[in-house]
């Protein structure tokens, strides 16, 4: 696939690294050329830097990866409100989350996934990534599943691939209405690690139901 990445951070190279190893092209965008830089070539030969809307033109998916606070911005540079994002996957793993204490930070009641929607209008919005953080996506890291929820099938389909690209399993949950449940998670899993507690203890093994063929 043609994947762009909006972002330099710790997540972006991080994907964009294993989406590199997987033999697609990875062309990063960010708000400083330096940066962007020096994030493709950590990602590896199959990427480089790119100028901002460049890194959205023609994609099969795009990866925006930057902080809560910094969304709006990056997307305005990127052109999305002019559209340059409608019609293509895009893949929101942002956090909207207080981090000192695990709260989420948006106030109106929408998942961050949901306002992503809104400044990118026509985009195919898919929330994804955002429980795990960067080291997962290291080469030969321990399988996981990684939920999605979002509205457009083929969205959905071409995550899933990217998902299974980067060495997990993907598991749609539902519509981009229940991206809230999953942000939500986040918060729950980050408040209980702040106090102490491993998230994974307060989790029940519930058995998967049998499926008929």
């Amino acid at each position: 696939m043609r994947i762009g990445i909006l972002g330099t951070g710790t997540l972006a190279v991080a994907l964009g690294a294993a989406w590199a190893r997987a033999g697609h092209e990875v062309l990063v965008g960010g708000r400083s050329s330096d940066r962007a830089t020096a994030a493709a070539t950590r990602m590896g030969d199959q990427a480089r830097a790119v100028p901002l809307a460049e890194a959205v033109a023609g994609r099969d998916a795009v990866l925006v990866a930057v902080t809560w606070q910094g969304l709006p911005d990056i997307l305005r540079a990127a052109g999305a409100a002019e559209g340059s994002l409608a019609g293509t996957p895009l893949i929101d793993p942002t956090n909207a989350i207080d981090y000192s204490v695990g709260e989420l930070l948006t106030s109106d009641g929408r998942a961050a996934a949901e306002h992503v929607a809104e400044w990118a209008p026509g985009a195919q919005v898919v929330k994804a990534f955002h429980l795990f953080a960067a080291d997962q996506w290291k080469e030969g890291s321990e399988s996981v599943t990684v939920a999605l929820a979002g509205d457009d099938k083929n969205a959905l389909r071409v995550t899933a691939d990217l998902v299974r690209d980067a060495g997990a399993l993907p598991a749609v949950l539902g519509p981009l209405s229940r991206a809230r449940q999953l942000e939500e998670v986040a918060g729950f899993v980050m408040g209980l690690a702040l106090s102490g507690v491993d998230p994974n203890s307060a989790i029940p093994r519930v058995p998967t139901p049998a499926t008929t063929s």
